[in-house]
Order: structure tokens, then C-alpha cells, then sequence
């Protein structure tokens, strides 16, 4: 590498790789010359600094995505890293590896983005996550470097091992909660196209060789197609579970499972068809592993992100577990899992984390979960859900505005006062809620800014749906200036 210092001949990549990954579009920001100048750079900023001597490379099923995995691993191999070639697996089976394995990895996907994008999630040996602060903002300014200068050959060049980890992670995770004794559920599965209909076959199903549960899974869209012809994998957007909803109610499902493109959220639809919020996932989840702690002697930590429900919270200090409120992002959750020691944690985009698993997020875990809790006993999922969302919640709603930081000077001049309590933890959270006030006086919201655009996101939370549009119209006005 020159001495050059003019960094004006240098890339920037700060639209790429963000706080806590690298998401472009395929042919234009992210190419398999970018993709190797990333490889050497994780190299050189995460995987020697920790003295790892191998990396686990996995990749989803979008086209471009193998080709990205041999130029990142080629990169590695370039700064003299050798590299564990897992193929094909969702992101949590890559964190399988990281954990099992003992080593850094690095996962070619885009998630829930269209098909245009792809990029990378990176870890540390044990499936420690590398965000901003934790070695990404380091492997951005190198990757730019050697973007520019051109990466620097080792005199040993690393090499590439295949190895195909889909049985172990299967077997891994029937290990972890046992269906073999539920009651025979239908489970109707939406893996949009993407990595859900690689994973579920093998863990819920017989494809890895592993024995039948009573589960008769009922496949939409399990053909892997990265252009995603059915619709996108992106189980936030309620249009994107319509065919599932429709799907449950056909059948006469116990439950719906919709997996995002790389398979690490898990998201469930109730009996009727309804939409269960990502917060009561946690707290049923929660709930168990909190039980399961407390048999074992053990005081039990349970993570939620800021914006989750009142009620999680609640709900699981009234059993026994100690909460721990973190910042939203699986970076933060995920130091916050680890510093703990928290046997869960579990965030409002259906990310949920696991001390078993490596403090990692795996949505498939998190459905063997909400499967089991639903197996042992006879009601119905709605009926088992009814106690963990008391409130009413108005989901995330983004607004873009000309100055973030002016918008936030509004809703703080108009909507605190002497009654509300506030914190800027992660944004700007506002509380009115007093147990013992009318339930027309109980709320709460955050307004956080995106790292990237000029965007307010906007969570409410209310004891009553009126109290709900009204707080959240009224601060909505507020954000847009009007």
C-alpha cells in the first residue's frame, strides 16, 4: 500500500457499507472488484487483529451472490486468510458456523431488499456482530484504500475448504427445542422464494435426514428465485403477507410462518389470519426461556429494543426475568445479549436472539418456539397471544423532512412538558403513562432519525386505539411541520 494521502482518488463507500452492513446495487455500488477490496479489508481490519487464521463464507440464493462469496473469499485469500466455503445458507446458518466453528464469517446477502441489491453481514469468531464501532467503519476506510492502491499480495496466498453445514445446523437446532411431542399442527410456511425454502425443509422437515415431527407443512413459494416472482421478501410490508393470511384461512391452519429473504426474521399469522406483532413473539419466547432459567437456579436476562412493547416488559419482570431496554439494531442487541448474558432478546422488526445460539438472531428458533408453546396445549395461537398485547401500537412510520434536526426540536418544544417523562437513549422517547391516571392518559412514543436519509421514523403505544390516533396524528403534525 502507497503513502498517498490524497484521498480525493479513493472511493467512497459510505452509501455501501453502513452502520452495521454492506447493501448495494448488484453492477453498480457493490462489484466483484468492490467485493474482493471488502474481503481484504475484513482481512485486515477484523479477522487478524483476532488472530483467525479461517473464515466462513455462506451465501443466499440470489444470482450474483456466489459470485460475490468467491471475490470476497478471494480477498481474504489475497491478505493470506483461508476461507470455510459453506455454500448456500441463511444468515443464521452462517452464525451456526461462525459459532460451531470458532471463526469470523461473512454472509453474501441483501435480506429483504429487491432483487437489484445484494451485499454482506460480517461477524466475529462466535457470531459476534461487527457494526460501526466494531470494525465496519474500519473495513469501509480500508476497502476504499485498496479500492484505490490496489490490495497487497501475502506471500502465502489463503485457500478455500467447501464444506457443507446444513445437517449440523438442522440437528443443532432440533436440539434446542424438541417438537417431537406437540400436537399435529398444520403450519402453512411463506419462504417468498428465498431462504426459508432452503432452511425449512431441513429443520422442520426430513430433508437433512433428520426424523418427522408432526407438522404438516403446507410450502408457498419454497422454489429459490432471487428475482422473487411472487413478491418481495420483505415480511414488514403487510402486502407482502396477504397471500400468506389467505393461505392459513384456506387450509384451516394452526399458524402462518413467513420467512424474510435471508431467513433470520420469523414472522407468525394467528388462526384467523391476523398478523402477530413482532413484541408478542417476544414476550411468549421470552416467557419460555425465562421459565426455563428460573428451573435451572438461574436469574434470567431478557433484551428488548426501546420500541417494543410496554408489555413485554411488564410482563416478563411479573415472571421473574430481570429486562434490559437496548438501542434498536441487531449490532446493539446483540453487545447488549452478550454483556448480560441475557438468554434472549427479541426486537419490533422480529429479529429475536438466543445465548444458545450464539447470542445471535435466527428466526428459525424463534418459530420452533412460538411451534412448541403452541404444540402443548390445545388453544389456539390468538387464544394463547391475547394476554401479550394489551395495547394499542401504531407500528414504525417514517417521515421524511427537510432537517432532522429541526423536526426534533418541534416535537420536543410541543410534546414535553412538566407531565411526561423523556430520555434520549436512541432518539427522542416521550412517556404519559401513569398506572393510576385514565387510560386516555397512558402513552408513550419515540421518534428516532435514519442513519442513512432525512428520515424521522415514529413509534406510538397506547393503553386505548383512540388515545393511539390521537397522540400519533398529533405528533405526526408536528414532525411535518404543519
Amino acid at each position: 500500500m502507497t503513502d498517498n494521502t490524497d484521498a480525493a482518488q479513493y472511493p467512497d463507500l459510505s452509501g455501501l457499507i453502513k452502520s452495521y452492513d454492506v447493501r448495494g446495487i448488484v453492477g453498480e455500488s457493490l462489484t466483484d472488484e468492490v467485493a474482493r477490496a471488502i474481503g481484504a479489508a475484513f482481512a485486515d481490519a477484523v479477522v487478524a487483529p483476532d488472530g483467525a487464521p479461517q473464515v466462513a463464507v455462506g451465501h443466499d440464493m440470489r444470482d450474483s451472490s456466489p459470485g460475490l462469496a468467491a471475490a470476497v473469499m478471494a480477498g481474504l485469500h489475497d491478505r493470506g486468510i483461508d476461507t470455510v466455503d459453506i455454500g448456500m445458507c441463511s444468515t443464521d446458518g452462517l452464525y451456526h458456523a461462525s459459532g460451531v466453528l470458532n471463526m469470523p464469517g461473512v454472509m453474501i446477502t441483501a435480506s429483504h431488499n429487491p432483487a437489484a441489491y445484494n451485499g454482506m453481514k460480517m461477524c466475529r469468531a462466535l457470531a459476534r456482530a461487527v457494526g460501526e464501532s466494531t470494525g465496519l467503519g474500519d473495513v469501509r476506510a480500508l476497502a476504499s484504500t485498496y479500492l484505490g492502491d490496489g490490495i497487497p499480495v501475502a506471500k502465502h496466498r489463503g485457500t478455500t475448504t467447501v464444506r457443507d453445514m446444513l445437517p449440523e445446523y438442522s440437528a443443532f437446532l432440533r436440539d434446542l427445542v424438541d417438537l417431537s411431542g406437540v400436537r399435529p399442527l398444520t403450519v402453512v410456511v411463506d419462504a417468498a422464494n428465498a431462504m426459508g425454502g432452503y432452511t425449512v425443509p431441513a429443520v422442520l422437515g426430513t430433508a437433512a435426514g433428520l426424523a418427522e415431527l408432526p407438522l404438516d407443512i403446507i410450502p408457498l413459494y419454497f422454489e429459490l428465485d432471487g428475482t422473487f416472482p411472487n413478491h418481495e421478501a420483505n415480511p414488514l410490508d403487510a402486502k407482502n403477507l396477504v397471500d400468506l393470511q389467505n393461505a392459513v384461512i384456506a387450509n384451516g391452519a394452526d399458524i402462518g410462518l413467513a420467512f424474510d429473504g435471508d431467513a433470520d426474521r420469523c414472522f407468525a399469522i394467528d388462526q384467523n389470519g391476523a398478523v402477530v406483532a413482532a413484541s408478542a413473539i417476544t414476550t411468549l419466547v421470552g416467557l419460555r426461556e425465562a421459565k426455563r432459567e428460573l428451573a435451572s437456579g438461574e436469574q434470567p436476562t431478557i433484551i428488548h429494543n426501546l420500541i417494543s412493547s410496554r408489555a413485554t416488559s411488564e410482563q416478563l419482570r411479573e415472571a421473574g426475568a430481570t429486562t434490559v431496554r437496548a438501542k434498536v439494531g441487531h449490532s446493539n442487541i446483540k453487545a447488549d445479549m452478550a454483556e448480560h448474558n441475557a438468554v434472549f432478546g427479541g426486537e419490533h422488526s422480529a429479529h429475536f436472539y438466543f445465548r444458545d445460539f450464539f447470542y445471535a438472531d435466527t428466526g428459525m428458533l424463534a418459530a420452533m418456539h412460538v411451534l412448541a408453546a403452541l404444540g402443548e396445549q390445545d388453544g389456539t395461537l390468538s387464544e394463547i397471544l391475547a394476554d401479550y398485547t394489551p395495547y394499542a401500537a401504531s407500528g414504525e412510520i417514517n417521515s421524511r423532512v427537510e432537517s432532522v434536526t429541526d423536526a426534533l426540536a418541534r416535537v420536543h418544544a410541543n410534546h414535553v412538558d412538566a407531565t411526561t417523562d423523556t430520555d434520549e437513549f436512541d432518539g427522542l422517547t416521550v412517556t404519559h403513562w401513569d398506572d393510576a391516571a385514565p387510560a386516555d392518559e397512558q402513552w408513550w412514543f419515540n421518534v428516532r432519525a435514519s442513519n442513512t436519509e432525512p428520515l424521522l421514523r415514529l413509534n406510538v403505544e397506547a393503553a386505548t386505539e383512540a388515545t393511539l390516533v390521537r397522540v400519533r396524528d398529533a405528533v405526526l403534525s408536528t414532525i411535518r411541520g404543519e
